[in-house]
């Protein structure tokens, strides 16, 4: 969020969730359905599930539009990127810029030259939205904040966000709102990114770096022990909330993220993300006319998910399936192989799903490929489960070797099968 900022620049549903066992998917594309009408005062949303991206409701989700400080998000995962690599480590001590002690919205914490290390300028950014944090934290990594905003933007590009998404800062500032020499200029226009591209983002943290949340979950905190007053995080729905006298009846049972954003050109925005039994949600809204607004809209959304979706275990790793026990093997020592899922499927579904909702078929893979040698574990087939017109494939793996058949084994074999071809039988590979 952004406190008082003088100028800012112009600038459906799917019901089904795949998640294979341990296994992490790219963002599915939502399914067609019959629409949901949340009736939210919003721009746009969007709800995902987060263990595979899966849409389950969307409103105006490909509109691009300036998220504020949702924009973090992209600096905080950069940071845990870094830290995760071995580039940098949480004890580093960070040095304050001019540019990062003056810029201008929410943290105003930190002087110029002031030092403090990775892990308290993280929290100063992700507990309290600190600009002048996000700014310093991106100058100790690529030197200025605009070859910052290049690889946010190589990112973007890498997580499959949407072309329209752009970062110009660390921050989510408008260029208007930045200091005249720290003007990126070689990236054109104004931070801009869709719901879908914010939910995406979101997405990739929680897969890559679910430790981003052990930050996020802080109601407050002080950034120095010699402060007065704590940093209070801005997301009113945490869950930690649930005994604060102000933001109790907001407070959100397992909500530990993740960004809020506010200006007076994106209006009031929220990236939340909340688990319940086993599912993790991620929910976006973009546009909301009021601070409590975004947060009451966001429940709307969080309550549609939780109500109506459950995780639903259809297959478990290295299980059999009854039409496809065995492979046909050629010129094998043996002529058959046991397969069974490589992995487990869950997918979630709707909470009155009936079980014959989920049709278990199984095929072989192309013959041509079947032959002697086979490996134990090497992909022989596909089980695709079908749920409400959508199929979705587990590999079937050989559950053991199989050696190539010797020459003399494989000529009486042929032989075998001649005689058998003219009785009109089945012959053997």
């Amino acid at each position: 969020m952004f406190k008082s900022v003088k100028r800012v620049s112009t600038s459906f549903m799917a019901l089904i969730v795949l998640t294979t066992s341990l296994a992490w998917t790219q963002p599915q594309a939502a399914m067609a359905a019959d629409p949901v009408d949340l009736k939210l005062d919003v721009k746009s949303a969007i709800l995902m599930e987060a263990s595979t991206g899966q849409v389950l409701y969307e409103l105006n989700a490909d509109e691009a539009l300036p998220p504020a400080s949702m924009a973090k998000m992209m600096t905080e995962y950069l940071v845990m990127d870094a830290v995760k690599n071995g580039k940098i480590k949480m004890t580093d001590m960070v040095n304050t810029t001019a540019n990062a002690a003056t810029v201008i919205g929410s943290g105003d914490l930190l002087a110029e030259n002031e030092k403090a290390t990775v892990k308290d300028m993280f929290s100063a950014m992700s507990i309290y939205s600190g600009n002048d944090a996000s700014v310093a934290l991106a100058e100790f990594l690529e030197g200025t904040e605009e070859n910052f905003a290049k690889k946010m933007n190589e990112k973007a590009r890498e997580m499959g966000m949407s072309q329209t998404a752009n970062f110009i800062n660390a921050t989510g500032l408008s260029r208007a709102d930045m200091k005249a020499p720290y003007v990126p200029k070689e990236i054109q226009g104004e931070t801009l990114m869709t719901a879908r591209d914010a939910a995406i983002l979101a997405y990739n943290i929680v897969k890559d770096h679910k430790d981003v949340l052990d930050f996020t979950k802080i109601p407050s905190q002080k950034f120095r022990p010699t402060d007065k007053a704590p940093m209070v995080n801005w997301n009113w729905m945490l869950e930690g909330n649930k005994d604060i006298l102000n933001f109790k009846r907001y407070a959100y049972p397992g909500l530990d993220g993740l960004k809020t954003g506010h200006t007076n050109e994106a209006g009031w925005c929220f990236t939340g993300t909340a688990e319940r039994d086993g599912i993790r949600l991620i929910s976006v809204i973009m546009g909301a006319k009021t601070e409590p607004k975004r947060f009451e809209e966001s429940r709307k959304v969080l309550d549609y998910g939780f109500n109506n979706f459950q995780l639903k275990q259809v297959l478990t790793a290295k299980s059999e399936i009854d039409s496809l026990k065995t492979v046909h093997i050629k010129k094998g020592v043996e002529l058959q192989v046991p397969v069974v899922t490589q992995t487990g499927l869950n997918i979630v579904a709707k909470k009155d799903a009936k079980p014959e909702e989920f049709v278990v078929t199984a095929e072989p893979i192309e013959a041509s490929k079947l032959e002697a040698p086979i490996q134990k574990d090497q992909v022989l087939g596909i089980a695709k489960v079908t749920y409400n017109g959508k199929e979705y494939p587990v590999n079937l793996i050989a559950t053991q070797d199989v050696e190539k058949g010797g020459w003399f084994r494989l000529f009486f074999r042929a032989i075998k099968n001649f005689f058998v071809d003219m009785l009109g039988g089945t012959p053997q590979g």
